[in-house]
C-alpha cells in the first residue's frame, strides 16, 4: 500500500518536473529569439549585432540540447527504478561476485559505468559539435579521452576507499551510521579543498606563476588593500580545452591560490582583470564561501538522516522498482541499493527547490559586485563583464522566469544596472 503510494508520488513529481522544465525551456527559447534582432539599448555601443545574435543562437542550441539530454536521463531514471533495471543489475552481479563488500562496491561501480557510457555520446557532442559550432572548442579528441581516463582513475583512487568506509559504516555502526558517515564525508570534502589546487587540478591543467610583473603588482596591491593572503598567482592553460575565460581562487585556509584562465588575460585590460578579481575576492571577504560550505554540510546532514530512515523502509525499495523479498532470498545487504535509489530519486524531489539556491547565489553576486566597486572602479568591472558576456556568448536577453529559476548570476542588464548605480 505504502509502496504504491510512493510510486505514484514519484511518478507524479517526475512528470511535474519534466513539464516545468520544458515550459521554462520553451519560454527561454521564445524570449531569446524574440529579442535576437536587436541589441539591448544599454549594450548597443559595446556589443555588435553579430555577437548578440551568436549568443542568442548559442543559448537556444544549448537549451534544445538540454531538453534532449533531459528526456534521455529521465528514461534512464525510469529504467533503473520503476522498470526494474537496478534490481536486474543487482541480481546478475550477485551471481558474479557472491556476497559481501565486493558485491556492494561492484554494484555502485557498475551503475556509475553504465551511466557514464550513456552520458559519453552527449558529452562528446557537446564538446565537438555544439561548442565547436560556435567557436569555443579548442580541445583535441585525444585530450578529451585522456581527461576521461584520468577522471576514471582518480575516481577509483579517491572514491572507492570513501565508498568502502561509508558502506562499512552503514553495515556496522548502528542506527546513527548516517551521522558517522556525514562526519567522514565532511572531512573528505575539507581534505579535497586542500588537495585540489596542488594535487588534483595539475593532473588536468598546467599552472604557471603569473609572469606579468605590472599586473602582478597591481593584483598584490588589491590583495593588500582587502586583506587577502594567497599562496601565489597562477595562469591556467584553459585555452587548450575551451575559448571561454574565467578567474577564480581555490584552496582552503593557508593553501589559497588565485588562478586566471589564459584566455581571460588575453582579452581583458589590467584594470579590468583587477576588477574581476576584486569581485572574486569579495566572495571570500564577505564569507560567501564559508556560508556555502556550511549550508552544504547542513543540507548533507539532513539528507543522510533522511536516508538513514528510508534505508529501513520496505516501501522505499518497492516504490522504486526493487522487490525486497527477491533480494532477501540472495542474502545480500541492501545498503548499496539504498544509496543508489536515494541518489536517483533525490533530484526529482528537490528540483522545485532550485530557485531558492539561485536566489541566494544571486544575492551573493550583487554583494561581491558592490565589494568590487568599493575597492576598484565600478566602470572597470562593467567593461570587463561586457567583454566576458560577449566572449562567452552569454545571452543578454534571458527569459526572466527561466533566469530566476536556474541562473546563479543575475541577468547582465540587471547586474550592470546595479554597478552603474554604484558609479553615479
Amino acid at each position: 500500500m505504502y509502496s504504491l503510494a510512493f510510486s505514484i508520488l514519484f511518478v507524479s513529481i517526475l512528470i511535474l518536473t519534466l513539464l516545468v522544465r520544458f515550459w521554462l525551456a520553451s519560454r527561454q527559447i521564445r524570449h531569446v529569439l524574440a529579442n535576437r534582432a536587436r541589441v539591448p539599448a544599454e549594450f548597443a555601443e559595446k556589443i555588435s549585432l553579430a555577437s548578440h545574435q551568436k549568443a542568442a543562437d548559442y543559448t537556444v542550441a544549448k537549451t534544445k540540447f538540454g531538453l534532449l539530454t533531459l528526456l534521455v536521463n529521465s528514461a534512464v531514471l525510469v529504467g533503473f527504478t520503476l522498470l526494474g533495471g537496478l534490481q536486474w543489475l543487482a541480481l546478475h552481479l550477485q551471481e558474479l561476485t557472491g556476497a559481501g563488500m565486493a558485491y556492494q562496491i561492484g554494484l555502485i561501480v557498475a551503475f556509475v559505468a553504465i551511466s557514464g557510457l550513456i552520458d559519453l555520446p552527449f558529452d562528446y557532442y557537446r564538446q565537438f559539435v555544439l561548442e565547436q559550432r560556435y567557436g569555443f572548442n579548442t580541445m583535441r579528441r585525444g585530450l578529451f579521452f585522456m581527461d576521461m581516463l584520468k577522471g576514471v582513475v582518480l575516481g577509483a583512487v579517491i572514491g572507492l576507499p570513501l565508498l568502502w568506509v561509508v558502506l562499512a559504516l552503514m553495515a556496522s555502526s548502528g542506527e546513527l551510521w548516517w551521522f558517522y558517515a556525514w562526519c567522514v564525508w565532511s572531512g573528505f570534502q575539507l581534505l579535497m579543498m586542500v588537495l585540489y589546487p596542488t594535487v588534483i587540478a595539475p593532473l588536468f591543467n598546467k599552472f604557471t606563476p603569473l609572469a606579468d610583473e605590472s599586473l602582478k603588482n597591481r593584483i598584490e596591491g588589491l590583495m593588500s588593500r582587502v586583506g587577502f593572503a594567497s599562496k601565489g598567482l597562477f595562469v591556467m592553460d584553459g585555452s587548450k580545452r575551451s575559448a571561454h575565460g574565467n578567474a577564480y581562487f581555490s584552496g582552503f585556509g593557508a593553501n589559497k591560490r588565485i588562478v586566471f584562465f589564459d584566455t581571460l588575460l588575453s582579452r581583458l585590460a589590467p584594470h579590468e582583470i583587477e576588477a574581476v578579481l576584486a569581485h572574486e575576492l569579495g566572495h571570500f571577504k564577505l564569507k560567501h564561501i564559508v556560508k556555502r560550505i556550511g549550508m552544504m554540510f547542513a543540507i548533507s546532514l539532513g539528507f543522510l538522516a533522511l536516508l538513514g530512515f528510508l534505508k529501513t523502509q520496505p516501501w522505499f525499495y518497492a516504490g522504486l522498482g526493487i522487490d525486497p523479498m527477491a533480494l532477501a532470498l540472495t542474502g545480500q545487504p541492501t545498503d548499496a541499493i539504498a544509496l543508489l535509489l536515494f541518489m536517483l530519486a533525490l533530484p526529482v524531489f528537490t528540483f522545485l527547490l532550485g530557485p531558492l539556491s539561485s536566489l541566494s547565489s544571486r544575492k551573493h553576486e550583487f554583494e561581491a559586485d558592490a565589494f568590487a566597486a568599493k575597492h576598484t572602479q565600478a566602470d572597470d568591472l562593467v567593461s570587463a563583464l561586457v567583454k566576458m558576456y560577449e566572449d562567452n556568448a552569454s545571452t543578454l536577453t534571458p527569459d526572466p522566469l527561466h533566469s530566476a529559476f536556474y541562473d546563479s548570476h543575475p541577468p547582465a542588464s540587471v547586474r550592470i544596472r546595479h554597478l552603474k548605480g554604484a558609479i553615479t
